[in-house]
Parts: structure tokens; C-alpha cells; sequence
């Protein structure tokens, strides 16, 4: 099963991913998964809101206070304030976006790699061959998860150390449903080829 059509527009086609994996010659990128967007709306508000903060500060404060606006070292200490905080929040909502983006399940004709994007500057990536995949679940909770159909994907495996999570994708159910097709045939692939070698 491949993506294909605007209906499937949170699966991409990717051939750029090279930062993440190295692909072999016969692998093909099938699904990139990556947390629905609306789950980012949230952060997106609060940063809204953080913005908006000093400029009600500057109305309140010219209104009650106009005399630290006229004074030139507090203006000045308002000014430094005011540029820290936007600093702050511009880093705060960078590193988010980047938490968000760039935490993504990849999966090929082959394998299965889970990158989980911690921090700024931490990355976690695990991976484990389709044919080992022994269970696949989808959870779709809450008004919202139900409403926008996203959810968290389920992957384990018959090691107790090897399974991937995958949380808030799109259509957590469509997804469960490819995955446990794509093991099936990576396992009949591999069967038939250890039939061959003896």
C-alpha cells in the first residue's frame, strides 16, 4: 500500500531523507509519518499569546506609568527586558517546531525507523526490519483525536526491547492497517528466501 492523491496528504514520498537513514539500492521510502498538525496549534497559540504580552505591558505601562517611558535609563532597561523576552520565546517556539517536525517514523519496503527529536540537540533513532513485526495497535482518544482522526500507532516486535511508538499520526488506523500488510510480505519475502538458500 503507497500513498497516493491529496487524501493521503500526511504521507509523503520522500527521497531527501539521508540525514536520517541511509537507503539501500533496492529500498523505497513508503511513508514518512509525522504528527498531525493540529496538534501543534496549541503551541502555536501560546506563542501568540506570549507575543502579545509586552505590547499590553507598553499600553498599560504608557498609560499608568508614562514617566519610566520618558526616563532614558529605564527606558532603556524596558528595551533590554523586552528584547531577552522575545529572544526567550523565539527560542521556545523554534525548539518546539523543531520537536514537532522533525520527530518522524520512516517507513520502507524493508524497515521501519522511529526518530524521536528529544531536545534541540538530541536525537534518538531506532529501527527494526518489517518482518519482525508482530503486533500492530492504533488508539485514537479524546474529542479532538476522534474529530481530526489522528492517534498513536503501536509497533511491537518478539523482543521486549524493540518497539516503536509512534504518537499523534494521522489516521492511526489506515496506518495500522498498512503496516501489518507490509510485515506479511516482508516475511513471505524472507521465508521464500531462506527456501532458496538451502
Amino acid at each position: 500500500m503507497t500513498p497516493h492523491g491529496s487524501e493521503d496528504y500526511f504521507l509523503h514520498k520522500n527521497m531527501h531523507l539521508a540525514a536520517f537513514i541511509k537507503q539501500k539500492s533496492y529500498e523505497k521510502i513508503l511513508y514518512v509519518l509525522r504528527h498531525h498538525w493540529i496538534t501543534f496549534v496549541p503551541i502555536a497559540v501560546l506563542f501568540l499569546i506570549l507575543m502579545a504580552i509586552p505590547f499590553a505591558l507598553y499600553f498599560l505601562v504608557s498609560s499608568l506609568f508614562p514617566a519610566l517611558l520618558e526616563n532614558q535609563i529605564s527606558y532603556a532597561m524596558l528595551v533590554l527586558f523586552a528584547s531577552a523576552y522575545f529572544l526567550a520565546i523565539y527560542l521556545f517556539f523554534f525548539t518546539r517546531f523543531i520537536e514537532f517536525y522533525l520527530d518522524i517514523t520512516i517507513v520502507t519496503n524493508d524497515r521501519l525507523m522511529d526518530v524521536e527529536q528529544r531536545s534541540l540537540f538530541s536525537r534518538s533513532i531506532s529501527e527494526l526490519d518489517l518482518y519482525r513485526i508482530q503486533d500492530v495497535t492504533s488508539d485514537v482518544h479524546g474529542v479532538f483525536a476522534t474529530f481530526f482522526n489522528y492517534g498513536t500507532v503501536s509497533i511491537k516486535t518478539a523482543s521486549n526491547n524493540i518497539n516503536v511508538v509512534a504518537h499523534d499520526i494521522p489516521r492511526p488506523n489506515k496506518i495500522r492497517e498498512a503496516l501489518i500488510q507490509l510485515a506479511d510480505q516482508d516475511r513471505k519475502y524472507h521465508i521464500h528466501d531462506a527456501t532458496l538458500n538451502e
